[in-house]
């Protein structure tokens, strides 16, 4: 069979075993384009809808239960029942949902956030990191007074801030300035080329939604010490590289941007984010000043989202707990890896965030997969959600807290019996 035909026939079993995800499509198309408000989570022919969430795992509305290493892209560190976080969100909404005034929460979470990053001296508060993003960007423009951003091809930092081999057609307009992502040299004479003219490089230290691949620590500190010199703002992106220790990634490497963008977890599970950095930058958003800089949103100190942040950190999340999340991830990543290798895959990441790629390294991070490779992926998430696993299409894979080892063995097991299963398929890869 070849690696098409075995695609088409995942596909059949797919929407086989789920005729009520089928139907809620059908009926959800009249409404939204393509049954859709999450592009992401979209797959062919139609998604699994899920009905409930208890601790590592999620049923579909068909009946089927899975193992969830998705957790919502890095969000669902806590699992879906953390009990200590229900019961903040559940008090939260016993004293009312919306004040319109400010509220007791937001400097305690506030506090936590800024003791926990290096960098974060003061904080605002967002309701998603692509707002966190956007902002950051725009106090670098308005603090430089220069227009120009450099990013990197493969990046992702939100819906309108998406970078592939040249930004995405709904990515907001600013002077970009693309460069590949881990080359040490050539950013470094992008940014010395663009020197007067650049405000900021927004960077994830580690790719997430480009595949989880880790910078090296030398392209972290060639980023700190040019635009330092440039006086450029070097911004960090760890929305999702952020649970990768307790200070982030910038405390991992050692390497301390300006300002860093959060969300994810941080809110507890509820939707999040925020900016914060360098305390004279940030002043810029000080309403005593009369020349402050404006940033608003409805729900940016919303009390539910402050409480199960508050809740979390304070009583869930402490530095052993993550350390061992992580640790389990890494793991993980190594025992999928020595099952991917031999059928022309590969794992990578770091700590309890990875990816499964169709190929072996050396690659393209901002390339499409080969048409085999794109085939391969899909194949591999099929027959992961066939075997009662649930991750990203794309191949992405997370460790949250409630996932036990025995659940990880499961997913490496599955993962091979996929392997053994599609061999001589994916052998069009090698």
């Amino acid at each position: 069979m070849s690696l098409e035909d075995a695609v088409v026939a995942a596909r059949r079993r797919y929407a086989d075993r789920h005729p009520l995800s089928a139907a809620r499509h059908a009926r959800a198309a009249r409404w939204l384009p393509g049954g859709n408000t999450r592009s992401i989570l979209h797959v062919e022919p139609f998604p699994v809808a899920f009905e409930r969430g208890e601790g590592p795992y999620l049923w579909s509305v068909d009946g089927h239960q899975y193992a969830d290493f998705l957790g919502e892209f890095t969000a669902g560190l806590y699992g879906h029942s953390e009990k200590v976080v229900l019961d903040a969100v559940r008090d939260a909404l016993d004293r009312g949902l919306s004040f319109g005034g400010v509220n007791d929460l937001e400097p305690r979470l506030a506090e936590l956030v800024c003791a926990r990053f290096p960098s974060v001296e003061l904080v605002r508060f967002t309701n998603s990191g692509t707002e966190a993003n956007l902002m950051a960007l725009a106090l670098a423009v308005a603090t430089t007074g220069r227009p120009e951003v450099l990013v990197f091809r493969g990046g992702y930092h939100g819906g309108v801030l998406t970078f592939g081999q040249e930004p995405s057609p709904v990515t907001v307009p600013h002077a970009w300035v693309l460069a590949d992502y881990d080359d040490v040299d050539g950013t470094r004479a992008l940014v010395r080329a663009h020197a007067g003219t650049l405000a900021a490089v927004l960077v994830e230290p580690m790719l997430g939604a480009g595949g989880c691949v880790p910078a090296s620590q030398a392209f972290l500190e060639m980023l700190r010490e040019e635009t330092a010199a440039a006086g450029a703002v070097l911004v960090f992106d760890e929305v999702m590289t952020s649970r990768l220790s307790p200070g982030g990634l910038q405390q991992a490497t050692g390497v301390t941007p300006d300002l860093t963008t959060l969300g994810k977890y941080l809110g507890g599970g509820l939707t999040f984010g925020a900016f914060g950095g360098r305390a004279d930058l940030m002043a810029a958003f000080d309403p005593t000043r009369p020349d402050a800089l404006f940033h608003a949103g409805t729900f940016n100190n919303n009390v539910l989202t402050l409480a199960a942040g508050i809740a979390g950190l304070e009583h869930v999340l402490d530095d052993a707990t993550l350390a061992d999340v992580n640790e389990r991830g890494d793991r993980l990543r190594a025992a999928l890896d020595d099952v991917a290798r031999p059928a022309g895959l590969h794992v990578t990441g770091r700590g309890s965030m990875m990816t499964i790629h169709a190929g072996l390294p050396p690659y393209a991070v901002a390339q499409p997969p080969t048409p085999a490779g794109a085939l391969a992926q899909e194949l591999v998430f099929l027959g992961l959600v066939e075997r009662g696993y649930w991750l990203a299409r794309r191949g992405m894979v997370t460790v949250s807290l409630p996932i036990a080892d025995t659940l990880c063995d499961g997913l490496v097991a599955a993962f091979a019996d996929v392997v053994r299963t599609y061999d001589g398929e994916l052998s069009e890869l090698r």
